[in-house]
């Protein structure tokens, strides 16, 4: 099976038709060839796909005309109300930062499609988000949506004196628009990562709504709503997700099963009750992103063996000759002399 179909909640489908709706859209035209009505998405208890969701989120740009920003101008109306019983173990953590790492440990139970990285960068801390693979409309709009909606739950959390130091995107900037700020803050462009940045000693603040045993109830009641959404949709097609999207050195196993919150024993046995290993699955990930950043002429070719998570160069060069039978220096050269772009 595919991410796509990876079960969700209704609330973000509901929440893309309410924006389109106040725009002047028909809600039946937001939801054409999803195989969903406005009367099932007010029903807590719908479990929708990611694929359908996608298709509500290429109606919207349609139908909208894809203006500039729009993916920002959504992601903040993402409250964290929004996230049902995962939002109320967020606010019921005992800190910003506890309530920050729950969000990392539960990130598929959340509506994005970007994966979302946290490291400590001296006295800041920073998130990262790596671009889905899907169509470029798609995929920018998804990425400036989990960014927005990402940088409002800090902003909720963090109280209202809460600021991003840093916002950088790694694409340039192909128009002028205000709606690319985030908290008002506008972003660098042609960074080396999509990324907030924020004083991380606001992680440290005492939430006002803490509660022990709540965040328990929650985190359990997380972990078993995630392991049913895994056991329908299958381990191969979520690892496959996180291993695409990413835009640096891709998780080894130990930090594959702690970002999908399984023991590594657990993700290697469901792996192999479905067929395949891990090691399969990355060399199967590292394969594709390995053509894509050899078309990418900014990156050298030491570079792509680093972000593709080889020790050096010369590994990088014997794996690309097993994947496609010749050196990746000799399929640079192939490439520029068959005209291929």
């Amino acid at each position: 099976m595919s991410f796509r179909d990876f079960l969700r909640g209704p609330a973000s489908a509901l929440l893309l038709v309410e924006f389109g709706v106040e725009k002047g859209l028909e809600a039946s035209a937001i939801l054409a060839g999803s195989g969903l009505t406005a009367a099932q998405l007010a029903d807590p208890n719908l479990e929708l796909t990611a694929d359908q969701e996608l298709r509500v989120t290429g109606n919207l740009l349609q139908l909208l005309g894809h203006p500039p920003g729009l993916g920002f101008e959504v992601g903040a109306r993402y409250h964290f109300s929004t996230y049902g019983l995962f939002g109320y173990g967020l606010i019921s953590s005992a800190t910003t930062g506890d309530a920050l790492a729950l969000a990392l440990s539960f990130l598929p139970l959340t509506y994005a499609f970007t994966v979302v990285t946290y490291e400590e960068q001296g006295s800041e801390g920073v998130l990262t988000f790596a671009t889905p693979g899907l169509a470029p409309d798609l995929r920018d709009f998804l990425l400036a949506r989990d960014m927005a909606a990402g940088a409002l739950l800090l902003k909720e959390l963090g109280g209202d004196d809460f600021s991003l130091s840093r916002f950088t995107l790694r694409a340039g900037p192909a128009h002028e628009c205000d709606n690319d700020r985030l908290l008002g803050l506008a972003p660098a462009y042609a960074a080396s990562s999509n990324s907030l940045a924020f004083d991380r000693s606001f992680l440290a603040r005492p939430l006002p709504q803490a509660n022990a045993v709540t965040v328990g109830m929650c985190e359990q009641m997380c972990t078993q709503l995630m392991q049913r959404r895994i056991a329908r949709s299958g381990m191969t097609a979520l690892v496959q997700h996180y291993l695409t999207s990413t835009d640096n050195t891709p998780p080894d196993l130990c930090a594959m099963a702690r970002l999908i919150h399984v023991s590594t024993r657990t993700l290697k046995r469901r792996l192999h009750d479905e067929g395949t290993t891990f090691r399969a699955l990355l060399a199967e990930a590292r394969s594709h992103s390995a053509i894509e950043m050899l078309n990418d002429e900014r990156l050298s070719l030491t570079e792509i063996a680093e972000r593709l998570g080889f020790s050096d160069l010369s590994s990088f060069s014997q794996a690309f000759k097993r994947w496609y039978g010749v050196a990746p220096s000799h399929f640079s050269l192939r490439k520029s002399s068959s005209g291929v772009c």
